[in-house]
């Protein structure tokens, strides 16, 4: 089979035969008597194999070493294949990524492109100056996306803080961050939702309430303080379980005074925090905070609770009911 035929039936051009040839790859197996090269089937399904593995990523170099070596074994091979093929799939992972932020900004020209990219880049930046410099840049230079994606990543306070003013900013940041809670990574947990106790309007409250069932604790405990600081009465029930635990206990109760604001509301309150004083299963120092957090809530219920508390058998409740029944003027 002459060159032109091999060629057509290959799909492989007549100057690429010939440079397999040159490199060693291919050697036709005769020549016709006006010395044209000749290819042997076996030549052909050669050339076949050797398209097969361009096909999968192999340099020219490896495909020669891959046919020729009777000792090689292809696992090692396939490995490095593997790898990059994976660093090439993040490369151009990153780059789609990068190129729809900049799409989503809406450039008008090349300078808003620039300058978007510029933004980008410097908030991927190792300098921390500079990532917080990118993070106070205009709302319409950045990108939301990136904006959360720089939040949850980010470890330096100062530029964490910058960043959570700039997603304050923006629109359409809340269930972005919301996506954050659903992280493996304790700590983008936590500034997921931090972030979003920081944000303005009732798309970002709604997403806290739901926090408040999330099985990390402190997710639920950010939610709760930020949701009992806003008059939201569902955040009750885990700000008790704070003071219970003693995460952020003085946080909790002054959240509780504030949501003890009507006689209604105060009354729940008291109720809830005496059942858990109550509890046999409540341990001595959670009592003890417990009472003090009686303290802040208003009204009959509480003021009763502390007067029965006088003469609790642990004399540390008992003496911190008494001293602020006296404060209260009811002692």
């Amino acid at each position: 089979m002459l060159i032109g035929e091999v060629a057509r039936r290959s799909g492989v051009s007549a100057r690429m035969l010939r440079h397999y040839e040159s490199l060693g790859l291919v050697r036709p197996s005769g020549r016709t008597g006006s010395g044209y090269r000749e290819y042997s089937g076996e030549d052909v399904r050669r050339i076949f194999h050797i398209e097969s593995l361009r096909a999968v990523g192999l340099s020219l170099r490896e495909i020669g070493r891959a046919l020729d070596d009777p000792g090689f074994t292809p696992a090692d091979l396939v490995d490095d294949l593997i790898r990059r093929t994976r660093e090439r799939i993040a490369a151009e992972t990153e780059l789609l990524t990068r190129l729809d932020r900049v799409h989503a900004t809406g450039p008008a020209g090349w300078e808003d492109v620039l300058q978007v990219l510029a933004v980008l880049r410097a908030l991927g930046s190792p300098s921390a100056g500079a990532r917080q410099r990118a993070a106070l840049a205009p709302v319409d230079e950045v990108p939301v996306e990136a904006l959360v994606e720089a939040a949850l990543d980010e470890r330096d306070p100062v530029v964490a803080g910058a960043l959570r003013w700039a997603l304050a900013r923006s629109d359409g940041s809340a269930a972005l961050l919301a996506e954050g809670l659903g992280s493996p990574v304790p700590e983008v947990r936590e500034r997921a939702v931090r972030s979003l106790t920081e944000l303005p309007g009732d798309e970002a409250v709604a997403l806290l309430r739901d926090a408040l069932a999330h099985p990390d604790a402190v997710v639920r405990n950010r939610a709760a303080l930020a949701l009992g600081a806003q008059g939201e009465a569902a955040a009750t029930p885990v700000l008790v379980d704070m003071i219970v635990a003693g995460s952020n206990d003085t946080d909790a109760a002054d959240a509780l005074s504030v949501l003890a604001g009507d006689a209604a509301a105060a009354d729940r309150i008291a109720s809830l925090l005496v059942g858990r004083i109550g509890d046999g299963t409540t341990k001595p120092p959670a009592r003890g905070r417990l009472t003090q957090a009686l303290a802040g809530i208003p009204g009959a219920t509480a003021s009763r609770a502390l007067a029965d508390l006088v003469g609790d058998a642990d004399r540390a409740v008992a003496l911190t009911a008494t001293y602020l029944l006296r404060l209260r003027g009811d002692g």
